[in-house]
Protein backbone atom coordinates (compact mmCIF):
# COMPACT_ATOMS: atom_id res chain seq x y z
CA UNK A 1 0.00 0.00 0.00
CA UNK A 2 1.19 3.05 -0.61
CA UNK A 3 2.37 5.53 1.96
CA UNK A 4 0.83 8.22 0.88
CA UNK A 5 -2.08 7.05 0.40
CA UNK A 6 -5.38 9.22 1.95
CA UNK A 7 -5.56 6.31 4.47
CA UNK A 8 -5.47 7.86 7.75
CA UNK A 9 -3.50 5.31 9.57
CA UNK A 10 -0.66 5.36 7.25
CA UNK A 11 0.23 9.39 7.10
CA UNK A 12 3.23 9.67 9.35
CA UNK A 13 4.09 13.44 9.43
CA UNK A 14 2.28 13.68 13.10
CA UNK A 15 1.99 17.95 13.18
CA UNK A 16 0.49 17.60 9.87
CA UNK A 17 -2.33 15.08 10.73
CA UNK A 18 -5.71 15.94 11.30
CA UNK A 19 -7.26 15.21 15.05
CA UNK A 20 -9.26 12.28 13.45
CA UNK A 21 -6.59 11.04 12.04
CA UNK A 22 -4.88 10.63 15.17
CA UNK A 23 -7.64 9.01 16.70
CA UNK A 24 -7.37 6.50 13.82
CA UNK A 25 -3.66 5.12 14.46
CA UNK A 26 -3.85 5.75 18.24
CA UNK A 27 -6.82 2.94 18.17
CA UNK A 28 -4.85 1.09 15.87
CA UNK A 29 -1.75 0.86 17.68
CA UNK A 30 -4.08 -0.15 21.25
CA UNK A 31 -5.41 -3.19 18.95
CA UNK A 32 -2.06 -4.37 17.96
CA UNK A 33 -0.97 -4.14 21.96
CA UNK A 34 -4.29 -6.17 22.35
CA UNK A 35 -2.92 -8.72 19.59
CA UNK A 36 0.25 -9.14 20.47
CA UNK A 37 -1.10 -9.87 24.13
CA UNK A 38 0.86 -7.19 25.51
CA UNK A 39 -2.16 -5.38 27.52
CA UNK A 40 -3.37 -5.60 31.37
CA UNK A 41 -6.94 -5.61 31.40
CA UNK A 42 -7.79 -2.11 31.45
CA UNK A 43 -4.47 -0.80 32.45
CA UNK A 44 -1.54 0.86 31.02
CA UNK A 45 -1.92 3.77 28.33
CA UNK A 46 -0.86 4.83 24.96
CA UNK A 47 -1.10 8.65 24.12
CA UNK A 48 -1.00 10.49 21.57
CA UNK A 49 -0.54 14.72 21.54
CA UNK A 50 -3.38 16.66 19.18
CA UNK A 51 -1.81 18.55 16.57
CA UNK A 52 -2.79 22.33 16.67
CA UNK A 53 -2.15 25.19 19.49
CA UNK A 54 -3.11 23.54 22.47
CA UNK A 55 -1.65 21.04 24.59
CA UNK A 56 -4.26 18.33 24.19
CA UNK A 57 -3.49 14.90 23.61
CA UNK A 58 -5.95 11.52 23.57
CA UNK A 59 -5.88 8.69 26.17
CA UNK A 60 -8.12 5.63 26.27
CA UNK A 61 -10.96 6.14 28.67
CA UNK A 62 -10.50 4.37 32.31
CA UNK A 63 -12.73 0.92 31.51
CA UNK A 64 -12.52 -0.10 27.87
CA UNK A 65 -9.97 -3.20 26.87
CA UNK A 66 -7.52 -2.40 24.53
CA UNK A 67 -9.52 -4.46 21.74
CA UNK A 68 -12.32 -2.83 22.39
CA UNK A 69 -10.42 1.16 21.77
CA UNK A 70 -11.91 2.89 18.71
CA UNK A 71 -11.25 6.17 17.00
CA UNK A 72 -14.28 7.78 18.40
CA UNK A 73 -14.04 6.24 22.05
CA UNK A 74 -10.49 7.69 22.88
CA UNK A 75 -10.94 10.58 25.06
CA UNK A 76 -9.35 14.36 24.37
CA UNK A 77 -7.57 15.95 27.63
CA UNK A 78 -5.73 19.09 28.22
CA UNK A 79 -2.67 19.42 30.51
CA UNK A 80 -4.11 19.77 33.73
CA UNK A 81 -6.31 15.70 32.84
CA UNK A 82 -9.47 17.22 32.61
CA UNK A 83 -11.97 15.85 29.49
CA UNK A 84 -11.61 18.52 26.58
CA UNK A 85 -15.31 17.42 24.98
CA UNK A 86 -18.04 15.01 27.52
CA UNK A 87 -16.95 13.79 30.93
CA UNK A 88 -15.41 10.67 30.30
CA UNK A 89 -13.08 8.72 32.75
CA UNK A 90 -9.36 8.17 32.00
CA UNK A 91 -6.64 7.06 34.59
CA UNK A 92 -5.37 9.25 37.04
CA UNK A 93 -1.75 7.13 37.09
CA UNK A 94 -1.96 7.41 33.29
CA UNK A 95 -2.53 10.88 33.42
CA UNK A 96 0.66 11.46 35.52
CA UNK A 97 2.82 9.34 33.70
CA UNK A 98 2.11 11.01 30.13
CA UNK A 99 1.66 14.27 30.47
CA UNK A 100 5.08 14.13 32.14
CA UNK A 101 6.29 13.20 28.70
CA UNK A 102 4.26 15.45 26.95
CA UNK A 103 4.97 18.42 28.78
CA UNK A 104 8.31 18.80 28.09
CA UNK A 105 9.05 16.53 25.00
CA UNK A 106 7.87 18.59 21.75
CA UNK A 107 9.14 15.70 19.68
CA UNK A 108 6.54 13.47 21.74
CA UNK A 109 3.73 12.48 19.16
CA UNK A 110 3.16 9.58 21.00
CA UNK A 111 3.71 7.92 24.39
CA UNK A 112 3.67 3.99 24.89
CA UNK A 113 3.77 2.51 28.52
CA UNK A 114 2.75 -1.16 28.99
CA UNK A 115 2.89 -3.66 32.01
CA UNK A 116 4.32 -6.93 29.63
CA UNK A 117 5.38 -9.38 31.82
CA UNK A 118 8.61 -9.82 30.00
CA UNK A 119 9.47 -6.02 30.57
CA UNK A 120 8.12 -6.06 34.44
CA UNK A 121 10.60 -9.13 34.59
CA UNK A 122 14.02 -7.35 33.15
CA UNK A 123 12.89 -3.76 35.02
CA UNK A 124 13.12 -5.99 38.17
CA UNK A 125 16.92 -7.24 37.20
CA UNK A 126 19.69 -5.46 38.84
CA UNK A 127 21.22 -4.42 35.13
CA UNK A 128 18.06 -3.75 33.20
CA UNK A 129 18.48 -4.32 29.51
CA UNK A 130 21.47 -6.53 28.78
CA UNK A 131 22.89 -6.96 25.28
CA UNK A 132 21.97 -10.56 24.78
CA UNK A 133 20.59 -9.31 21.52
CA UNK A 134 21.04 -7.61 18.18
CA UNK A 135 17.61 -6.26 19.10
CA UNK A 136 18.32 -5.08 22.81
CA UNK A 137 21.72 -3.94 21.51
CA UNK A 138 19.91 -1.59 18.56
CA UNK A 139 17.66 -0.81 21.82
CA UNK A 140 20.31 0.01 24.55
CA UNK A 141 21.61 3.41 23.28
CA UNK A 142 18.07 4.84 23.43
CA UNK A 143 17.62 3.03 26.89
CA UNK A 144 16.91 5.23 30.03
CA UNK A 145 15.55 4.17 34.03
CA UNK A 146 13.42 5.43 36.28
CA UNK A 147 13.46 4.52 39.74
CA UNK A 148 9.89 2.97 41.02
CA UNK A 149 7.88 5.36 43.46
CA UNK A 150 4.53 3.48 43.74
CA UNK A 151 1.32 3.79 41.83
CA UNK A 152 2.22 7.24 39.60
CA UNK A 153 -0.52 9.31 41.21
CA UNK A 154 2.03 11.77 42.29
CA UNK A 155 2.10 14.47 40.21
CA UNK A 156 5.44 15.69 42.13
CA UNK A 157 6.62 12.90 40.27
CA UNK A 158 6.78 14.02 37.04
CA UNK A 159 9.67 16.24 37.39
CA UNK A 160 11.96 13.40 38.23
CA UNK A 161 10.29 10.77 35.07
CA UNK A 162 11.15 14.18 32.71
CA UNK A 163 14.58 14.07 34.15
CA UNK A 164 15.54 10.51 34.04
CA UNK A 165 14.01 10.44 30.28
CA UNK A 166 15.85 13.48 29.15
CA UNK A 167 16.11 13.08 25.61
CA UNK A 168 16.16 9.31 24.96
CA UNK A 169 13.50 7.60 23.41
CA UNK A 170 12.44 3.69 25.58
CA UNK A 171 13.12 3.88 29.25
CA UNK A 172 12.32 0.86 31.99
CA UNK A 173 10.44 2.17 35.05
CA UNK A 174 12.22 0.11 37.25
CA UNK A 175 9.62 -3.07 39.08
CA UNK A 176 7.01 -1.27 36.53
CA UNK A 177 7.50 -1.56 33.03
CA UNK A 178 8.49 -0.29 29.85
CA UNK A 179 7.81 3.50 28.45
CA UNK A 180 8.44 4.61 24.57
CA UNK A 181 8.51 7.97 22.84
CA UNK A 182 8.14 8.63 18.91
CA UNK A 183 8.08 11.39 16.37
CA UNK A 184 4.83 9.26 15.53
CA UNK A 185 2.07 6.44 16.35
CA UNK A 186 3.88 4.28 13.91
CA UNK A 187 7.11 5.01 14.80
CA UNK A 188 6.30 5.09 18.48
CA UNK A 189 4.73 1.40 18.50
CA UNK A 190 7.69 0.38 16.57
CA UNK A 191 10.67 1.49 19.51
CA UNK A 192 8.02 -0.36 21.71
CA UNK A 193 8.16 -3.26 19.72
CA UNK A 194 11.70 -3.22 19.88
CA UNK A 195 12.17 -3.29 23.49
CA UNK A 196 9.40 -5.38 24.23
CA UNK A 197 10.97 -8.43 22.10
CA UNK A 198 13.94 -7.35 23.99
CA UNK A 199 12.93 -7.91 26.86
CA UNK A 200 11.08 -11.09 26.03
CA UNK A 201 14.29 -13.15 24.53
CA UNK A 202 16.31 -11.71 27.81
CA UNK A 203 13.45 -13.36 30.08
CA UNK A 204 13.99 -16.34 27.32
CA UNK A 205 17.43 -16.42 27.64
CA UNK A 206 17.90 -17.30 31.68
CA UNK A 207 19.75 -16.24 34.35
CA UNK A 208 23.34 -17.21 32.34
CA UNK A 209 26.22 -17.86 31.91
CA UNK A 210 25.84 -15.59 28.60
CA UNK A 211 28.03 -15.00 25.69
CA UNK A 212 28.51 -11.23 25.49
CA UNK A 213 29.32 -9.46 21.90
CA UNK A 214 32.09 -8.00 21.57
CA UNK A 215 33.37 -3.82 22.50
CA UNK A 216 33.78 -3.33 18.58
CA UNK A 217 30.22 -5.26 17.49
CA UNK A 218 28.60 -3.09 20.84
CA UNK A 219 29.71 0.04 19.11
CA UNK A 220 28.71 -1.03 15.39
CA UNK A 221 25.33 -1.67 16.50
CA UNK A 222 24.91 1.45 18.96
CA UNK A 223 26.38 3.30 15.49
CA UNK A 224 23.59 1.36 13.69
CA UNK A 225 20.63 2.01 15.97
CA UNK A 226 20.64 5.67 14.87
CA UNK A 227 18.51 4.62 12.03
CA UNK A 228 15.74 2.91 14.15
CA UNK A 229 12.95 5.44 13.98
CA UNK A 230 13.39 4.33 10.40
CA UNK A 231 13.06 0.52 10.89
CA UNK A 232 10.35 1.60 13.50
CA UNK A 233 7.90 2.62 11.04
CA UNK A 234 8.93 0.44 8.46
CA UNK A 235 6.58 -2.49 9.16
CA UNK A 236 3.54 0.42 9.96
CA UNK A 237 1.50 -0.67 6.87
CA UNK A 238 1.41 -4.23 7.38
CA UNK A 239 0.21 -3.93 10.50
CA UNK A 240 -2.62 -1.51 9.28
CA UNK A 241 -3.20 -4.37 6.21
CA UNK A 242 -3.15 -6.55 9.52
CA UNK A 243 -6.07 -4.62 11.72
CA UNK A 244 -8.10 -4.06 8.16
CA UNK A 245 -8.23 -8.04 7.90
CA UNK A 246 -8.94 -8.75 11.23
CA UNK A 247 -10.15 -6.15 13.71
CA UNK A 248 -11.17 -3.32 11.08
CA UNK A 249 -13.88 -1.94 14.12
CA UNK A 250 -10.52 0.22 15.28
CA UNK A 251 -11.53 2.57 12.34
CA UNK A 252 -15.20 3.59 14.00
Amino acid sequence: MDMKATDPALRLDHNALSEWDVRVQLAAAYRLVAHFGWDDLVFTHLSARVPGPEHHFLLNPYGLMFHEITASSLVKVDKDGNPVDGDAKVNPAGFTIHSAVHMVREDAGAVMHLHEPNGVAVSAQKDGLLPLSQTAMLCLPHMAYHEYEGVALNWDERQRLQNDLGDRHLMLLWNHGVLSVGASVAECFGRLYFLTRACEIQTMAGSGPHHLPSDEALATTQQQSSNMATAAVRGWPALIRLLDARYPGFRD
